[in-house]
């Protein structure tokens, strides 16, 4: 197998065979695999085994992608000493070095490294077409979309500020500590803004009532601005596909 064939299979392009595609979701595999130990609280050695075989991927691809890289960077020889130093290959990296947990048990949450190996196999979705075309409405409407993410920090923000400076730091009728810090506040106004309202502290006072149903209903507006906008476009591009 020569080198353009390797670079072929575990670089996917829109010209990708399918060999190309089975590579990137036996890796997609490989990274669920290598993650699933921290779904437990106990080390079994059937983790350590799967560690190691892990890993072992993890250094081959990396060296494969390392000597096929003046195939994909096109600067010659140079390009084995800049591709070290690529976003690409600092991700694949950082993915191996997990393994260190397998010596020092310290380094266990170093696993969670690995999911960044997923932007990777994520360019999968730029050849689907319904996906590039939900980004290419994002794009087009973020004007909008920015300006309503914006609006919802500041509001979020000073609602913050307001509940901090407004409420008891002691709930009155329960005891309990609610708004110790401002992030706690914070964590309040973003999940009334969103409508989630987990219930787990709330205000007391008159002003701070107040600002929660503002913000109730300001939330359903939120929600529901972003997600007209996005559906209008989506309906005006598939009308656009459809014309002769």
């Amino acid at each position: 197998m020569t080198r353009e064939q390797i670079e072929d299979i575990i670089e996917r392009t829109e010209h990708s065979t399918k060999a190309s595609v089975y590579y990137d979701w036996f890796m997609v595999g490989v990274i669920i695999v290598s993650i699933l130990p921290l779904m437990f609280m106990q080390t079994y050695t059937v983790f350590k085994v799967t560690e190691m075989i892990t890993t072992a991927i993890f250094v081959v691809d990396y060296i494969l992608r390392w000597l096929t890289a003046d195939i994909r960077l096109k600067k010659g020889k140079k390009s084995f000493w800049l591709y070290p130093f690529t976003f690409m290959a600092v991700i694949d990296l950082l993915s191996i070095l997990p393994a260190i947990s397998i010596f020092n048990p310290a380094f266990r949450l170093l696993r969670f490294v690995r999911l960044l190996r997923i932007i990777r196999v994520m360019k999968l979705a730029w050849y689907s077409k319904p996906i590039a075309t939900f980004a290419k409405i994002l794009y087009k409407e973020r004007h909008i979309l920015m300006s309503v993410l914006i609006i919802s920090i500041a509001y979020i923000f000073v609602t913050a500020l307001v509940l901090f400076n407004v409420e008891p730091h002691v709930n009155p009728h329960t005891g309990e500590q609610t708004f110790n810090s401002f992030f706690d506040a914070l964590y309040w106004a973003t999940v009334t803004l969103t409508t989630v309202g987990y219930g787990d502290m709330c205000p007391v006072t008159d002003i701070g009532r107040f600002v929660s149903m503002l913000s109730s209903l300001f939330g359903v507006a939120i929600i529901a601005l972003p997600s007209g906008v996005i559906t209008a476009s989506y309906l005006e591009e598939l009308r656009n596909e459809r014309k002769p």
